[in-house]
């Protein structure tokens, strides 16, 4: 069989090692191995790297430890602003959506702009009605509402703070999901998705569905998801940027990624981490936190779950 390959995150820059908790440990990593196997099953069946990032980034999306979907956290008008972006490697299409409401996987509603928009980023209510017209289904906000993201939003509402996942006082901060795929054909993917930042306003739109930010794919070169402090990603096209130092610079995958997270984002002043996978199947984790929720899996043996360095 082809070598099959795949990598999932849920945010860079973790509760601090010293307030984890064996019982809240055990409840991360379980919850990330259920999305690595949910996408690697894809895999193993001869489904394609697409059909595997959207899978694993519907269980996280799903889980409310995770800063995406039924976690999301709160705006500055106590409401859910959700972004998401899904990219395939071969004919590099890509499909993205953000302040969306009232969507259980947003990174679904991002995969149908995709295959059924000549568009690739629908933004609000816009984005809205068309997930109207394509009858997908909606769901009461309940279902997002989650006590401990509600009482971590009403401490600073009302103010002109914001919460990232990354600052300095990273016990109460978990951040976006994503996932990245190679399938047996050859081929990769990649899927991003976020609730954003705790109060944000303005209509705020962070990294995760802008296409060579926060999500990328070619395969002639790998396939990207991040996650961190959004504005940074932005102005260091941190996912494109990877890319473009394996197909310009002939820099491995592990090599560009540090390079880019290490280096690059650390010298604008920007925090966080990314997930890669190229067409041989190598895998990269590198991030300049404390940690990040991540996990990896192929057919050659390896399967890790790892929160901190």
């Amino acid at each position: 069989m082809n070598k099959i390959s795949i990598a999932i995150h849920g945010g860079a820059g973790t509760i601090l090692q010293s307030s984890m908790t064996a019982e809240k440990e055990k409840e991360y990593t379980e919850a990330l191995q259920e999305a690595l196997e949910a996408g690697y099953s894809v895999l193993e069946n001869n489904g394609t790297a697409l059909d595997a990032v959207e899978k694993a980034v519907i269980v996280l999306e799903n889980c409310p430890l995770f800063n995406a979907a039924k976690g999301a956290v709160f705006n500055a008008i106590g409401k859910h602003e959700m972004d998401a972006s899904i990219m395939e490697g071969k004919n590099r299409m890509a499909g993205a959506v953000c302040g969306i409401h009232s969507i259980q996987n947003p990174v679904s509603l991002a995969r149908q702009v995709m295959e059924q928009k000549e568009h690739v980023l629908l933004m609000g209510e816009g984005a809205m009605d068309f997930a109207a017209t394509i009858g997908f289904p909606f769901i009461d906000d309940d279902y997002f509402y989650d006590e401990f993201r509600y009482n971590q939003w009403l401490k600073i509402k009302d103010s002109e703070n914001f919460q990232l996942d990354h600052t300095e006082k990273k016990d109460e901060k978990f951040g976006t999901v994503g996932a990245v795929a190679l399938d047996a054909h050859g081929n990769i993917a990649a899927a991003t998705s976020t609730g954003g930042m705790t109060n944000k306003k303005f209509g705020r739109v962070g990294d995760s569905p802008i296409i060579g930010a926060g999500t990328y794919a070619n395969n002639e070169t790998c396939a990207v998801s991040c996650t961190g402090s959004g504005e940074y990603f932005i102005r260091g096209v941190v996912a494109y940027d990877v890319s473009c130092l394996i197909e310009h610079k002939g820099l491995s995958l592990q090599e560009a990624c540090d390079e880019v997270i290490q280096k690059r984002l650390h010298d604008i002043g920007g925090d966080g981490g990314l997930i890669a996978v190229d067409t041989k199947g190598n895998i990269t984790l590198s991030f300049n936190t404390e940690g990040m929720y991540r996990a990896c899996k192929n057919n050659e043996g390896k399967n890790e779950v790892s929160i901190y360095k």
